[in-house]
């Protein structure tokens, strides 16, 4: 099967495709409203949208390991550090998000500074949060006949 590993789960699910979308508009938004923020093209602000996607996936997943071990941490010095390394981790992604972009895509793309690139991933991630919540059925929704 093409779309499935041997475990049969899949590779790229759904979800992970309707975020490159939401992203792209987005993106695309940034680029018509904010005058730093510049994709030379469709096309570049598309492999940009999935660029963003695969580090915002690694931002998610060590914040959310950071959380963990802060809510684990029994001692007020491994709360200091977790939530040091949490702060590190959520700043410092924005200054990665920069350089990837810029040694990828070059001066064919630009997010501006930190501020423009932290609204417009502070905005990527609302607008997933809004079409997953809008694109989000019940087991009971899907049994009963559309009106």
């Amino acid at each position: 099967m093409a779309d499935s590993d041997s475990t049969g789960r899949r590779l790229l699910a759904p979800e992970h495709v309707v975020d490159v979308f939401v992203y792209v508009v987005v993106l695309n938004l940034a680029v018509e409203y904010v005058p730093t923020v510049i994709t030379e093209t469709f096309t570049m602000s598309l492999l940009t949208a999935v660029l963003l996607k695969v580090v915002l996936e690694i931002v998610l997943a060590a914040k959310n390991r950071l959380k963990r071990r802060f809510a684990a941490a029994t001692t007020t010095g491994g709360k200091v550090l977790a939530g040091g390394t949490l702060w590190l981790v959520l700043v410092g992604s924005k200054f990665v998000v920069l350089e990837l972009i810029a040694l990828v895509f070059g001066s064919s793309v630009s997010l501006g500074g930190f501020w423009s690139v932290t609204g417009l991933i502070l905005a990527l991630l609302l607008a997933r949060a809004g079409v997953r919540l809008l694109l989000r059925t019940d087991a009971a929704d899907a049994d009963s006949p559309a009106p």
